[in-house]
């Protein structure tokens, strides 16, 4: 596993080309280009605030800014997801004619999402200032807590993309799986209104839970993020990092045989 590692280290500059390139095509021939990245969530918050907020009358005086946070929050790692999927699938002229090690392209595809939720961050930042809402001294901890998030991330990164090079029916999947975890994440909804029913079980494992409520902390409440829960979430998605590399060093040589 070290030999892998230090090939990984050695295709830094492969990885900042796959980001990079990453950038450029997500949004390639389209008219608006870049401006896509800030566009995006925009319309989605406007669309969900439509329908949740005026047309069944429900939310509250800040419901705006708490909904931009959830939806550009999870865009983030569904876009990572998605993304990561297709990552080595999509590299094969590459990998094929040249030896790489397979996980520098989940890897670069979820850095690549990363940049790309920088800008949804622009998003945030205008409805804060819209509905006039300063964040306190505890907004020092976002970067920790984006860091546990990209950390998750990686780590799912990691096993979508070698298992959708096997079981490609799993990229079909990844939309309605994706679906399903918004709803049953306090995107659009407080976590708060299932904590003393049958179903605050939903809320209790769902990782996002911790990790939304952590965001909405130090950006509109100014309180300190669930610290103890985020940090066992950080800890189990390095674990799993480091079992994925090791799998990856043993294993990947089967995506040759596939691609």
């Amino acid at each position: 596993m070290k030999k892998y590692l230090r090939e990984l280290n050695r295709r830094k500059d492969l990885l900042v080309y796959l980001v990079m390139s990453g950038l450029k095509a997500e949004h390639r021939n389209t008219f608006l280009g870049y401006f896509w990245w800030i566009l995006d969530p925009l319309l989605g918050v406007v669309v969900y605030y439509f329908l949740v907020g005026i047309v069944l009358g429900r939310g509250g005086e800040d419901f705006a800014p708490f909904l931009v946070i959830g939806l550009v929050v999870f865009r983030w790692f569904k876009s990572t997801v998605k993304s990561s999927s297709k990552a080595i699938a999509k590299n094969s002229g590459i990998i094929t004619q040249v030896y790489l090690p397979k996980a520098i392209f989940p890897l670069g595809s979820t850095l690549t999402q990363l940049i790309n939720f920088s800008f949804g961050l622009i998003v945030i930042a205008i409805f804060l200032a819209f509905f006039r809402i300063v964040p306190g001294i505890e907004v020092v901890w976002l970067p920790f807590i984006m860091l546990i998030q990209l950390i998750f991330h990686i780590a799912i990164s990691l096993v979508v993309g070698y298992i959708c090079v096997f079981i490609k029916d799993i990229e079909n999947i990844i939309s309605h799986v994706m679906r399903i975890l918004r709803y049953l994440s306090p995107v659009i909804w407080e976590g708060g209104r299932l904590r003393n029913t049958s179903y605050s079980w939903i809320v209790d494992i769902n990782p996002f839970s911790y990790l939304l409520d952590g965001y909405r902390n130090v950006l509109m409440y100014n309180s300190l993020p669930d610290f103890s829960r985020l940090l066992l979430m950080g800890l189990v998605s390095i674990v799993v990092i480091i079992y994925m590399l090791h799998f990856y060093s043993r294993n990947e040589h089967k995506i040759i045989k596939v691609l």
